[in-house]
């Protein structure tokens, strides 16, 4: 029974990871390595023995103080960490290889530095201020869809003017080539002058390139919506490189660390998104014939480009098993090394916002409001924020929609312009056949 027990938490740990190497480390008191998986979560770094499932290190991102790549003369492709109170860890024979995990460890630690209050020390109390924010937020996003929606069925209607212009045009040139053979003389061989046709077919040349022009200035189509950095890969896991995510109203772009552009994805050539876990991707445009075009992504700041995926692509976007069980994995709980901190996180909080048991009676009323009135909490900002980018989202999409309705409606504008000018000629011609 106890090897059973023993493998069920080493499948929840590997669950709850974003990610896994295997490896060995280095124990210092007995002078020899162990091989095992090193393991990053969203606060944590793990390294578990293959042979007893014994953690044999665990420390938090927040607590590295230093990452470098090193070798001597007995140790050769090692990754070193630091951590607070000079604590060194060697890890050695890292798969794929230790440049691939140097980046992943140390973009999340970066991000980590970059964002302390991400990290949570304990359980946060649900706020009324928090939740009606969500709520007025989520209120404003249903009428953005809506508004959104109108938007479009009106773009159609619109879309099937030009067509009704369009039609109408080619009606018009066909009567005024009928129109032309009834004014030609009996003895002209041809049914119009050559020079006639060769100048008018320039004249509709270039009005066709004036509204193709018109159409397309003015477009907000590369407007940003998020920029995020991001580990990019094109060949798999072991060619994981720093760089970024860009996400567009028409496109995702793939850059590296100098902003070269990388891979552009246009949004109608997107085939598929897969969502591994809530901090790593996979983008796949299919084609036939030849190898698909996909590109990995791992970064600290998915989820929030993730919200703003959904939002744009929703049919495509698939979650795998392992996101699944990844969001199901608590976060933390109250035993382990998480969990301490977790405990005494709530007890510091517990302790600061204590009552003092002798208040004067003026005060009492206005420190019970204080604390009655609790603030929101992180885990509402970060779902606020979320819900803010795709509030952003869907406003940069009206927004190019209604540019897109002002060139629609000056291309019928001068379409219908034409049209008349173009019918006043011919009902003025067949006056004079009369």
């Amino acid at each position: 029974m106890v090897p059973c027990i023993s493998t069920q938490s080493n499948m929840s740990r590997d669950i709850s990871s974003i990610h896994s190497w295997a490896g060995s480390y280095y124990i210092s008191h007995d002078k020899r390595w162990e091989n095992g998986a090193l393991s990053i979560t969203k606060t944590m770094v793990r390294f578990t023995s293959d042979q007893t499932k014994e953690r044999l290190a665990s420390f938090r991102l927040s607590n590295i103080m230093q990452i470098k790549m090193e070798s001597s003369s007995f140790i050769f492709s090692t990754l070193t960490v630091l951590e607070n109170g000079n604590v060194k860890h060697w890890f050695g024979s890292l798969k794929p290889n230790r440049v691939v995990v140097y980046n992943v460890l140390e973009h999340f630690w970066r991000e980590r530095l970059l964002s302390p209050s991400y990290e949570t020390k304990g359980a946060e109390p649900q706020g009324t201020k928090g939740r009606e924010l969500i709520h007025l937020v989520a209120g404003a996003q249903r009428r953005l869809e809506d508004t959104g929606m109108v938007l479009h069925h009106q773009g159609e209607q619109f879309d099937n003017m030009m067509q009704g212009l369009d039609k109408i045009e080619s009606d018009l040139g066909i009567a005024d080539k009928c129109l032309s053979q009834l004014e030609s003389p009996s003895w002209w061989p041809f049914p119009k002058a050559p020079w006639k046709t060769q100048q008018e077919a320039k004249a509709e040349d270039a009005a066709r390139a004036a509204a193709t022009a018109a159409a397309g200035s003015g477009s907000g189509k590369n407007k940003v919506i998020a920029s995020i950095p991001a580990l990019v890969s094109s060949g798999g896991e072991s060619d994981l490189k720093p760089g970024c995510l860009v996400v567009m109203l028409s496109s995702l772009e793939l850059r590296d660390t100098g902003c070269q552009l990388l891979h552009r994805f246009e949004r109608k050539e997107v085939d598929e998104i897969r969502a591994h876990n809530p901090y790593e991707i996979s983008v796949r445009q299919r084609f036939i014939g030849k190898p698909d075009v996909a590109y990995r992504l791992l970064s600290a700041k998915m989820p929030e480009a993730l919200a703003v995926l959904e939002m744009q692509y929703k049919q495509k976007v698939e979650y795998t098993s392992e996101f699944t069980a990844f969001r199901s994995t608590p976060a933390a709980s109250p035993c382990g090394a998480e969990g301490s901190v977790w405990t005494e996180g709530l007890q510091q909080g517990c302790l600061e916002t204590e009552v003092p048991m002798e208040v004067p009676a003026g005060e009492l009323s206005q420190l019970q409001v204080h604390v009655l009135q609790p603030a929101v909490s992180q885990a509402e900002a970060r779902e606020l924020r979320q819900m803010l980018m795709q509030l952003k989202t869907l406003a940069l999409e009206a927004e190019t929609e209604l540019e897109r309705h002002d060139d629609v409606l000056a291309a019928v504008d001068s379409s219908t312009d034409r049209a008349t000018l173009t019918m006043d000629k011919q009902t003025c011609r067949m006056k004079k056949l009369l």
